[in-house]
């Protein structure tokens, strides 16, 4: 599988955090989930273009997530993802929140994908199999 990652920059706003002043757990799902779809769109692939003209769409299937140090306001971190498992329906991915050389989260997220009309499991496409299981292009991402 893919051991290289693709890596997305997040700002921590004030409204990612919580009484503590720090980043409000839930919020590193999101935080996983734009760093993913930034992955795909560097590659080329938009969500809602693979749902109009492929006719599926990624779905969470379940998630794992280990938090191991806190983020707070204003903090840019780093979001990286990488394929660790591709089947025919469903990817995971392994990511991690880091600051610097400090890693502050990490996660397995598996995905499914569905059919768009129907809701039911589906195959990825092969053309997008490839891409999300080859080496990624050393120029997409931040590093």
């Amino acid at each position: 599988m893919n051991p290289s990652s693709f890596t997305w920059p997040i700002r921590v706003y004030y409204e990612d955090t919580d009484a503590g002043g720090v980043v409000f757990y839930a919020n590193y799902l999101k935080f996983f989930e734009r760093a993913r779809t930034e992955m795909l769109r560097a590659m080329g692939y938009e969500q809602d273009v693979l749902r109009d003209e492929a006719g599926i769409i990624f779905v969470v299937r379940s998630v794992q997530v280990d938090y191991l140090s806190p983020a707070r306001f204003n903090e840019l971190l780093q979001v990286s993802s990488a394929v660790t498992q591709a089947k025919k329906a469903s990817l995971t991915f392994a990511q991690t929140v880091s600051r610097g050389d400090a890693t502050l989260a990490t996660g397995l997220i598996r995905i499914a994908c569905l059919n768009a009309g129907t809701m039911r499991p589906a195959a990825i496409p092969d053309y997008l199999l490839v891409s999300l299981t080859s080496a990624p292009d050393p120029n997409i991402g931040v590093n």
